[in-house]
C-alpha cells in the first residue's frame, strides 16, 4: 500500500465567525480539507454553526469539507451535509446505534463516511467497523470546545488504530483533533496519524496558509522518520 498525502484540515472554529468567507480563502492553495465543526449544544455543551452556513460556504471555495457532527441523532442530520457538498462527514461514535448503516447512508450520498472517537470512549469496541469508514477520527481533547491543551496520552488510540489498519490492508485515514499545533503534530504523526485538524494553531498566526504549510512540512518529517 502506497502511503497517502498528509492532510491538514484548519478549523474554522477558531476563524473569525464575522469574516469567515475570507477566512477559508486565506488558506486556499495550502489547506487539503476545511474542518466545519457542527455543535449542538445537546452531545457537546457548545453550539456553533449549522447546514445553512455550511451551503453558504461551499459556494465560496473549493477547498473539500471536512465536516465533523458533535451532534445527537445524526442519523437525522448527517446525510444533508453530504448532499449540500461535503467531502466528507464524520459523526460520533457516542452518539449512533448504528454507525455503519450511517455510514452506507453518507457513502450513498456521495460523501466520504467517518467515525469519531471522544476522549473517554475505548477504541477498541470499533475497529472491527473500520472497513465500512473512510476516516477515523479520534479526539485528542475532550469534544466540544475550540483552544484545548493536546493530551499526549491520547495517542494510544492512534497507535491502536494504525496497528489495525496495517493488520487489515484497510484504507482509511486516521485524524487527530484537538490542540494540534507545531509543538505536538509530530508526535501525532509518529503515532500514526495522517491527517490534522488545525484551529488556533492556523487561524491564530499572521499567516494562515504559511502555517498549514509549516504543520504539513513538520508531519511529513515525522512520518519519514528523517
Amino acid at each position: 500500500m502506497t502511503v497517502p498525502p498528509t492532510i491538514v484540515a484548519p478549523s474554522i472554529l477558531a476563524a473569525d465567525f464575522a469574516r469567515l468567507a475570507d477566512e477559508v480563502r486565506a488558506v486556499e492553495g495550502a489547506a487539503d480539507w476545511l474542518h466545519v465543526d457542527v455543535m449542538d449544544n445537546h452531545f457537546v455543551p457548545n453550539l456553533t454553526i449549522g447546514l445553512p452556513v455550511v451551503q453558504s460556504l461551499r459556494a465560496a471555495t473549493q477547498i473539500p469539507f471536512d465536516v465533523h457532527l458533535m451532534i445527537e441523532d445524526p442519523r437525522r442530520w448527517a446525510p444533508g451535509y453530504a448532499d449540500a457538498g461535503a467531502y466528507n462527514v464524520t459523526f460520533h461514535a457516542e452518539a449512533c446505534d448504528d454507525p455503519v448503516a450511517l455510514a452506507k447512508d453518507l457513502r450513498s450520498a456521495g460523501a466520504k463516511a467517518g467515525l469519531a472517537i471522544d476522549r473517554d470512549t475505548p477504541i477498541e469496541p470499533y475497529l472491527e467497523l473500520l472497513p465500512s469508514f473512510d476516516t477515523l477520527l479520534i479526539m485528542t481533547i475532550k469534544a466540544g470546545f475550540g483552544g484545548q491543551r493536546f493530551i499526549p496520552q491520547l495517542l494510544e488510540k492512534v497507535r491502536a488504530a494504525r496497528r489495525h489498519v496495517a493488520a487489515g490492508h484497510l484504507e482509511l485515514r486516521i485524524e487527530v483533533d484537538g490542540g494540534i499545533a507545531a509543538d505536538t503534530i509530530e508526535a501525532a504523526a509518529e503515532a500514526g496519524a495522517d491527517a490534522f485538524v488545525a484551529g488556533t494553531a492556523v487561524y491564530g498566526a499572521d499567516d494562515p496558509a504559511e502555517a498549514v504549510r509549516r504543520l504539513r512540512a513538520l508531519a511529513d518529517r515525522a512520518i519519514s522518520g528523517a
